[in-house]
């Protein structure tokens, strides 16, 4: 599949949204939380615009994206008819690509190396915006995957706000896919306790309940939203 490409509408129902709400609203009941303390971010990667009209016409204002370059390629227009729309970029993101993040993103939850904070921290001084950051923990400290491997969140924490001059929102997680998930979210909020972080990004379509009743502050889900990709 190509960034041009994106995927058109499949089994989305107009009720996804409104069941996915429901959700969170238990999970933030049982958990003894306010609803209003979990972000919920739909994530539009590969989905078309004919495919999002309907989530923003649901009454969803917050949305995720995995590459730059194909948000740009469809946001702009949305945001332009739509401009309470906060776009998040949940997937990796390169050194050259951070210019076009800053410029669009009003959230980044993938800072996980010293180039990235570089590029951000001067990009951030030049454009004068200040998308949120999240550092991405590889919580299972796998090879294939981006993020800071728990050992040394600390000490690149600190290295992002001393060494960068960047502030730091919270942490990011994607737990292993073969792994039960509880572990790597307590460890996630572990780790933002310790560093003074209060945003935890962490939960997707099957497992967000859960990440709730562990601290999620933001969710990222999109196939029980939009349907299967």
């Amino acid at each position: 599949m190509t960034e041009s490409s994106p995927t058109p509408l499949t089994d989305h129902s107009p009720n996804a949204l409104a069941a996915v709400e429901a959700e969170i609203a238990r999970a933030c009941k049982d958990a003894r939380r306010e609803r209003s303390s979990v972000t919920l971010i739909a994530v539009s990667k590969t989905f078309a615009a004919d495919a999002i009209l309907p989530v923003i016409a649901a009454g969803q204002r917050v949305f995720g994206e995995n590459r730059v370059q194909e948000a740009k390629g469809k946001w702009p227009e949305l945001t332009a008819a739509q401009p309470d729309i906060a776009l998040h970029l949940i997937g990796p993101l390169q050194s050259n690509k951070a210019k076009e993040a800053v410029a669009l993103f009003d959230a980044i939850h993938s800072v996980d190396r010293p180039s990235i904070c570089q590029a951000l921290a001067k990009e951030i001084e030049s454009q004068n915006r200040h998308p949120q950051l999240f550092v991405q923990i590889n919580t299972g400290e796998e090879p294939q995957k981006a993020g800071i491997a728990p050992a040394e969140a600390d000490a690149f924490i600190a290295s992002c706000r001393d060494s960068y001059g960047l502030t730091i929102s919270g942490l990011m997680c994607i737990p292993p896919v073969d792994e039960p998930p509880s572990a790597h979210f307590a460890l996630t909020a572990k780790i933002a306790a310790r560093n003074g972080l209060k945003n935890l990004s962490m939960g997707m379509s099957a497992d967000f309940a859960n990440a709730i009743m562990l601290g999620a502050t933001h969710v990222r889900v999109g196939s029980a939203i939009f349907g299967h990709r």
